[in-house]
């Protein structure tokens, strides 16, 4: 079986999450900024889309040269053995960019990359009218940065982000992958309590329960690359039948999400049905400043509305002045809040344990990390 090399790209910042999933699946991995490197073939393929939360894509990079000149980026391109991916009739669009390169012209170098596959497949297949294009779809980039060219196929189609739970959502919702991102960068585990005080849709707590019950995140939705023909048949049935399997239900979760607006708490409960963990997490209708707790050793994520998403500053600033009145007290639970508003922790009241820089989309925001009281070891 054919190995190829892979790339599991991902959000600046959160690259080093998916190279960890991937080492945990067994992968060897090179990170690089918002990329994680590794090989695989047609199994490993459907597995890392199927099971990887916090990436965007899975690509096959199908090759990487230097390209200063036009001829250069034609010929080159030609020469790769694109008939071994792309049967006759692929439909194969391209996209491109260009950084800091001589070929900074976009368009020509996607006509161009264009231009040389159509050669070369219409040469193998002995074709002499126009490609047909009418079969599966083939999304190929042009990525070219200082002049290097990485050519690659995109495995995923519509991102990883979407998980196929989430048809409805707030005024200002955080994908499925951030979600999953902030809660890795967490202490928590299934065993612990998990709240989210501004759970909106849902997304932060659903994403902790399908870790929680072990449910590969990609299970309910499909990938442009099921009708490849590299894939032998029934391999993808066959790792989705497994991956279901790999679910365990069993497992006592405690995890509760909160919001202001009863509407979204209704969105929240369709959500999570959707997703099949209705009946591992809770939520309802609460005001931030109203909630109380008994429970200790617990983990809360909260994506709040900030700056950019909301015009009423007033009420953000309020509305983090009573997150540290309410939270502070809660010695044992750790608190993570991503926020965009760098000013945050004057308006908290407390100075985070740790910050970490990461990109929800293109803003850029901070994980602000309160770290909780660690629970007593057992005596001996």
């Amino acid at each position: 079986m054919m190995t190829y090399q892979l790339v599991a790209t991902a959000a600046s910042g959160i690259e080093a999450l998916t190279g960890s999933e991937l080492k945990k699946m067994g992968y060897q991995v090179e990170v690089e900024n918002g990329k994680a490197y590794f090989q695989g073939d047609t199994e490993d393929i459907i597995k890392t889309n199927l099971w990887l939360r916090t990436a965007d894509r899975v690509k096959i990079v199908f090759g990487t040269f230097t390209a200063k000149t036009f001829d250069d980026l034609f010929e080159q391109t030609k020469a790769l053995p694109w008939e071994e991916l792309l049967p006759m009739d692929a439909a194969f669009p391209v996209s491109g960019k260009s950084v800091k390169s001589t070929l900074y012209s976009v368009p020509d170098c996607q006509s161009i990359v264009k231009k040389a596959i159509v050669d070369r497949l219409s040469t193998f297949y002995s074709r002499r009218a126009r490609l047909p294009e009418s079969g599966s779809e083939y999304p190929i980039e042009v990525s070219i940065l200082k002049d290097v060219v990485t050519l690659t196929v995109d495995t995923t189609g519509s991102s990883l982000f979407k998980r196929g739970y989430r048809t409805e959502k707030g005024g200002a919702p955080i994908k499925e992958n951030m979600a999953a991102s902030l809660i890795q960068l967490t202490s928590w585990f299934p065993d612990k309590p998990f709240y989210d005080p501004t759970c909106g849709s849902g997304t932060i707590p659903i994403e902790a329960a399908l870790i929680g019950l072990n449910i590969a995140p990609g299970i309910q939705r499909s990938f442009i690359s099921e009708g490849w023909n590299i894939f032998p048949e029934g391999q993808w049935k066959k790792l989705r039948d497994e991956a279901k399997l790999s679910a365990n239900f069993d497992v006592e979760l405690d995890i509760m999400g909160t919001d202001i607006d009863q509407n979204m708490i209704e969105i929240a409960k369709e959500n999570a049905a959707r997703a099949g963990v209705e009946d591992f997490v809770t939520f309802k209708q609460l005001a931030l400043k109203d909630f109380k707790t008994d429970k200790e050793y617990g983990v809360m994520v909260s994506n709040p509305p900030y700056g950019e998403r909301m015009e009423n500053e007033e009420y953000v600033e309020n509305l983090y002045k009573q997150m540290g009145e309410v939270f502070r007290p809660l010695e044992t639970w750790s608190k993570y809040i991503i926020t965009s508003d760098l000013d945050f922790e004057d308006f908290y009241g407390q100075w985070a344990t740790k910050k970490r820089k990461l990109y929800n989309g293109r803003l850029r925001t901070d994980y602000f990390q309160f770290w909780g009281k660690r629970r007593p070891r057992p005596k001996k």
